[in-house]
């Protein structure tokens, strides 16, 4: 299992997370498992933004983005070089990631 560490975050997150997940997992379905509701507005198809999030801790474990994933990033709001979209990362087999949500995000359509 691989340690999550989620930052707080005022909506999604308050008091922050620890998670353990397996390797292999899409990070966004670690993290729904876990509770937190990072939204997907997209069905996690590789076509939105909203479930970017920021790697702090651990990104060179992961793979390389693919040119997909690297077009929509480009959309996301607050856009930092460790930016990924959390239905393309695959939680690594060893370590650790320490996760941040962006505050907000391009969500036009809401999921409620």
């Amino acid at each position: 299992m691989t340690r999550l560490t989620v930052l707080p975050h005022p909506e999604l997150c308050p008091e922050g997370a620890e998670v353990e997940a397996a390797p292999g997992v899409r990070l966004s379905d670690a993290l729904l498992k876990a509770g937190v509701e990072i939204e997907h507005a997209c069905e996690k198809a590789c076509v939105c933004t909203t479930c970017h999030v920021v790697i702090r801790n651990g990104f060179e474990s992961l793979r390389a983005a693919s040119d997909d994933e690297e077009d929509q990033l480009g959309k996301a709001w607050g856009l930092e070089p460790t930016s990924r979209l959390s239905c393309q990362v695959r939680v690594p087999q060893s370590g650790a990631l320490v996760v941040e949500i962006p505050r907000y995000s391009r969500n036009f359509v809401r999921e409620h």
